[in-house]
């Protein structure tokens, strides 16, 4: 077991965040007020769009050098944010914005990826099947189903692997995992704010939990239902007009019997999914405040009760299970790294678009309003899904869900349409890229370490712009217009 966990590995970086929220109050202006973002300039949203290009361009570009330094560039433009607005603003105001944001929304965010990761990594599907267009479609909707409890990158990691030794002795399967990148990636973690980090935002930001299944159904199921439909004509042309009943090559992987292993963890998911459900349900209007910031309970027993479920999954599954996963903690622990600087960074972008008509980001309130006013929902649609294809879909959905003015109790019901744009923009459209959304590179690297040649980052957008761009066409016409 101790060969899986590299020594200090999750120490050295929450130590730093720890160091940060102790030290903090030390400069904390005790009389801290909400900032006014028309107070800032476009030159203060640099360093958030930096931590994004960087992270969009680095990995292809620079690939060895992102991964040896990737935190220190999440760092980088911390500091580059961090330094020059404590010395304009003083370091009162810049602790109790630095706080705020690690203790009520980086903190819990991160909190329940740790435990999806965890717990999802513990459980590995042993055996095979043959890749029939009915076993491959079926594998699919499974795993789109899944992806909403477990979360897109615990449902992609728990069905990667089967899917591709199922279909390891086939010519044509390059296909298959671009459907997978699609819907238990991306589209199927429409459901829950367990599904896709930028709906766990929405809920941090005071969304229902069951506001996300009872809006995002429809849609959900128009774009998926579709998708599983092209891909069983795709995958039936493939297997029956190009010889792959018969292949050509022995089977890697001989069709077996297939077993679960580290079955304890699908109890323990259950556990993750009550404690959220516990912390949208159970308002015992009990708070204390951190140095100024205000923490209600519900959120702490939620986070206490993740990082018990956590512990438990690591130390109720064996080893081998978890090697027979390939499981390290070199994903979450990036994600943990990048996010941190995604959040920090994003401040005095949220803070301009607060101010609306009189921030800086003026001319992108335009293009979202209609001429009385109105939200134009159909631009929240594309716009928010336009950016989250390139940078990451859990800050640009913030940024949108602030621009539409960031009221929970208004958007889920006055303007219930424009925040189902921008989550239905958010999640959807993460599937235009690889780096659209975490699960995509992940399930790219595995398909390639078993073999696959997947296509180039350019090549991956052919077949998104040439399936995923009609699609997306239909839903906006049928939800948005």
């Amino acid at each position: 077991m101790k060969t899986l966990l590299p020594k200090g590995i999750f120490s050295r970086f929450f130590s730093a965040l720890i160091f940060a929220a102790v030290a903090a109050p030390a400069f904390a202006a005790p009389e801290a007020l909400p900032f006014d973002g028309s107070r800032l300039g476009l030159v203060w949203v640099i360093p958030f769009v930096g931590i994004l290009l960087s992270i969009a361009i680095m990995p292809l570009a620079i690939p060895l050098v992102w991964h040896h330094h990737f935190g220190k560039v999440s760092l980088a433009w911390s500091l580059a944010f961090l330094l020059p607005f404590a010395a304009f603003f003083g370091a009162g105001l810049t602790a109790h914005e630095l706080l705020h944001t690690l203790l009520l929304e980086y903190i819990p965010f991160i909190i329940l990826l740790l435990a999806l990761f965890t717990v999802s990594g513990g459980i590995y599907v042993r055996g095979n099947l043959h890749g029939t267009p009915a076993l491959n479609t079926g594998l699919l909707a499974l795993g789109t189903l899944l992806a909403s409890i477990m979360g897109t990158t615990g449902a992609a990691m728990l069905l990667i692997r089967p899917i591709i030794r199922a279909n390891d002795n086939r010519r044509h399967n390059v296909h298959v995992v671009v459907f997978f990148i699609f819907l238990v990636g991306n589209i199927g973690g429409s459901l829950t704010p367990l599904g896709d980090p930028p709906l766990f935002l929405g809920f941090l930001k005071g969304v229902d939990f069951f506001w996300t299944t009872r809006t995002m159904f429809l849609p959900m199921l128009l774009a998926s239902g579709v998708l599983l439909v092209v891909f069983y004509a795709l995958d039936y042309y493939f297997y029956h007009h190009r010889g792959e009943e018969r292949p050509a090559r022995l089977d890697p992987t001989p069709d077996n019997r297939l077993g679960i292993e580290g079955g304890i963890n699908f109890l323990l998911l259950l556990g993750v999914i009550a404690s959220v459900l516990l912390s949208g349900f159970w308002k015992p209007n009990v708070g204390f405040s951190i140095f100024g910031i205000p923490v209600e309970l519900q959120n702490v027993v939620r986070d206490v009760l993740l990082l018990g479920i956590t512990g438990l999954s690591w130390k109720m599954t064996a080893a081998r299970v978890r090697a027979a996963n390939a499981y390290t903690w070199e994903p979450i622990l990036e994600v943990a790294k990048l996010f941190v600087g995604i959040f920090i960074t994003i401040i005095p972008a949220i803070a301009i678009l607060r101010a609306g008509s009189e921030g800086a980001l003026a001319p992108l309130v335009v293009m979202v309003t209609g001429p009385g006013g109105e939200p134009n929902n159909a631009m929240y649609f594309w716009l928010t899904g336009a950016l989250s294809s390139f940078l990451d879909n859990a800050p640009t959905y913030l940024v949108f869900f602030n621009l539409a003015g960031g009221d929970p109790k208004v958007l889920m019901t006055t303007l219930s349409t424009t925040l189902l744009a921008i989550s239905c923009g958010a999640v959807f459209m993460g599937a235009n890229t690889y780096i659209g959304n975490a699960p995509n590179f992940m399930i790219k690297a595995i398909a390639e370490e078993r073999g696959i040649k997947m296509p180039s980052f350019f090549a991956y957008m052919g077949w998104s712009c040439a399936i995923l761009l009609p699609l997306f066409g239909l839903v906006s016409w049928v939800f948005f217009r």
